[in-house]
C-alpha cells in the first residue's frame, strides 16, 4: 500500500508518499500560512497534493482537536482561524476520490513512534511534544486512548502550579521567556543552548529552572498513568544531554515503585506525524 501523508503544523506543512515499512518518498515541506485561515490551509494542501500520484489513500496529521471518526476539526485555536468545524476528510476525499483519514498531530506522532520509533518496544507509553505549547498523547495496550470526547491528553493544560498551566511554565515558549529575562539578547532556544555549550552558567541555571517545571509535570503523569515509557519530542528535546537531565530529575520526584519508567527522546524527528498518520491505514 502506498499512502499520501500530510502533516499540517501551525508554521509548516509536510507531504510525502510512504509505505507500510515506513519508507518515505517525495518528501516536501512548505509554509502553512496558517494565519490566512483553515479554508486557505486546506486549499493550499490540496493544490500541493495534486502533484502526487500512485497512492491508494490519504492520511492527514493536523494541529487542533480532531474527531477522527468524522475527519473533522473539533477545536482549533487562533493560530489557524476558521479551522474549527472543517470536515477535512469530506473535502479532501471528494477532491481526490480516495479514502481519507485525519488525526491530531501529537496522536499521529505517538502512532509513528509506536510503530517505527522510540515507542516501538512499549505497549503503554505517553508522548509529549514541547514547543509553542505542550501536546500530549496516551498509548494503552498499543492503542491510542482518546477519552470520552476524543480529545484526551491535553497535558499542556493541566495545573502544575496554582493557576498556572503546565505549558505556561514548561513549554519551549516558557523556556525562551525565562532566558530573555536573564539575557535579553537570547531570543530563541538555539541561542540559549549555544551559550550554555560555551559555558554560560547563568543560562544553564535558567535551564535548570525549566527542567524542574518539565519534571514536575512528568512526575504527576507517571503517578497517574504508570507508563512503561514517556517519549518526549519537539526541537528543544533534541539538545543533548537534555533528556538525560530531565529523566534524572524526574526520577527523584517519583515513588520508588514507578522508577522503572523510561524517558526517551522521540526518534523520528519531523517525520513522526507523517508516519503516524500513514499508520492509520495499517493493521
Amino acid at each position: 500500500m502506498r499512502i499520501l501523508a500530510a502533516d499540517i503544523g501551525g508554521t509548516n506543512t509536510k507531504l510525502c508518499l510512504c509505505d507500510e515499512l515506513g519508507n518515505v518518498e517525495q518528501f516536501t515541506e512548505y509554509a502553512t500560512e496558517s494565519g490566512k485561515g483553515g479554508p486557505h490551509v486546506i486549499q493550499r494542501l490540496m493544490e500541493r497534493m495534486s502533484s502526487y500520484s500512485g497512492y491508494d489513500c490519504i492520511a492527514i496529521s493536523t494541529a487542533g482537536q480532531v474527531n477522527a471518526e468524522e475527519g473533522s476539526i473539533v477545536y482549533a485555536n487562533a493560530n489557524i482561524p476558521d479551522y474549527t468545524g472543517m470536515r477535512i476528510s469530506k473535502i479532501v476525499g471528494e477532491c481526490f476520490d480516495v479514502p481519507v483519514k485525519v488525526e491530531n498531530d501529537v496522536n499521529a506522532a505517538a502512532l509513528g513512534e509506536a510503530r517505527y520509533g522510540a515507542g516501538k518496544d512499549f505497549a503503554n507509553f505517553l508522548c509529549l511534544t514541547f514547543g509553542t505549547g505542550i501536546g500530549g498523547a496516551i498509548v494503552i495496550n498499543n492503542r491510542l486512548y482518546k477519552g470520552a470526547n476524543g480529545v484526551a491528553a491535553e497535558f499542556g493544560h493541566m495545573f502544575t502550579r496554582p493557576l498556572h498551566y503546565y505549558e505556561s511554565l514548561a513549554s519551549t515558549t516558557a523556556l525562551v521567556k525565562l532566558a530573555r529575562q536573564a539575557d535579553p539578547s537570547c531570543i530563541n532556544g538555539r541561542m540559549l543552548f549555544e551559550q550554555i555549550h560555551k559555558g554560560n552558567k547563568q543560562l544553564n541555571g535558567v535551564l535548570d529552572v525549566w527542567i524542574e517545571e518539565v519534571s514536575l509535570g512528568l512526575a504527576s503523569l507517571i503517578h497517574i498513568f504508570n507508563p512503561a515509557a514517556i517519549v518526549v519530542g519537539g526541537g528543544v528535546m533534541e539538545q543533548l544531554p537534555l533528556v538525560e537531565r530531565v529523566e534524572a530529575r524526574t526520577k527523584t520526584l517519583i515513588m520508588s515503585s514507578f522508577a522503572g519508567v523510561a524517558i526517551r527522546p522521540a526518534a523520528l524527528g519531523n517525520k513522526a506525524g507523517l508516519l503516524g498518520a500513514a499508520s492509520l491505514f495499517l493493521s
